[in-house]
């Protein structure tokens, strides 16, 4: 991927919880850090609207996803790689068949 001029794009890697509409996808990043008052661990979750041009994600899949300009009201990343596919195991265990 080339960047162009001094722009940074985040990358964030999260897993599918939604891919209902159509090439949009709700992925779900989970970061843990220590607060930074009581130092105790807390876990915090985003979901974030992003650009699947191809409707090949799947409820499970674990994705990297990278900031890119609006692309609708919602939507500010796309999908940058898929790092693992969900397995037919979890389907089922959610009630999806086929």
């Amino acid at each position: 991927m080339s960047e162009t001029g001094n722009t940074v794009r985040k990358i964030l890697v999260g897993t599918v919880v939604g891919n209902r509409m159509d090439k949009t996808a709700v992925v779900q990043v989970q970061r843990r850090f220590a607060h930074p008052v009581f130092k105790k661990y807390v876990n915090k979750r985003v979901k974030y609207k992003v650009h699947d041009e191809k409707n090949d994600l799947n409820v499970g899949d674990t994705v990297r996803i990278v900031e890119t300009r609006p692309l609708s009201r919602d939507k500010r990343w796309r999908i940058f790689e898929i790092v693992e596919r969900a397995s037919q195991d979890q389907d089922l265990i959610r009630g999806k068949e086929g």
